[in-house]
């Protein structure tokens, strides 16, 4: 019977005799790229047909609330792209949305979208993250008219 000092020698050498220990593989999640194919695969623009509200004030401020939560740690608290959030060791660097040529400015549409399905780059896909047409529309409302652009 071999001494319990040569225990892990053995166990070493009987490893090296059989190639060593399987090597486990990585577990993969799907990638960015998969995940924006899955919120495209599953937005629907008609979608925001059955979303409704009392007043649009009551948009803007359930907007203010969801960007609160949602989108402040990345946009900054004012939606000036200074929240500084840290992914992968890069620090993101999203649009200000306070300035009034800023890319979805005039395009509802395309906002809305954009929100529900993200993109590769750190903006994450919000419908498959949960938020349902009617908070997107919110968000998307508060940040084309609820955010003051242009005064200091």
């Amino acid at each position: 019977m071999p001494s319990r000092s040569l225990l892990p020698v053995v166990t070493v050498a009987l490893m090296a005799a059989c190639g060593g220990a399987p090597e486990e593989a990585p577990e993969s999640g799907p990638s960015a790229a998969d995940s924006v194919q899955a919120a495209m695969a599953q937005f629907d623009p008609a979608g925001f047909d059955t979303v409704t509200w009392a007043s649009h004030e009551d948009a803007v401020v359930r907007g203010s609330v969801v960007f609160s939560y949602s989108c402040a740690r990345c946009h900054g608290r004012y939606g000036e792209g200074d929240g500084g959030f840290v992914t992968q060791g890069d620090t993101l660097r999203p649009p200000d949305f306070t300035v009034a040529d800023w890319r979805f400015a005039e395009d509802l549409a395309g906002l809305r979208e954009f929100i529900y399905v993200g993109a590769e780059g750190g903006m994450p896909h919000w419908g498959l993250e949960g938020l349902r047409y009617k908070d997107v529309d919110a968000v998307a409302k508060f940040l084309q008219d609820g955010l003051n652009r242009g005064q200091d």
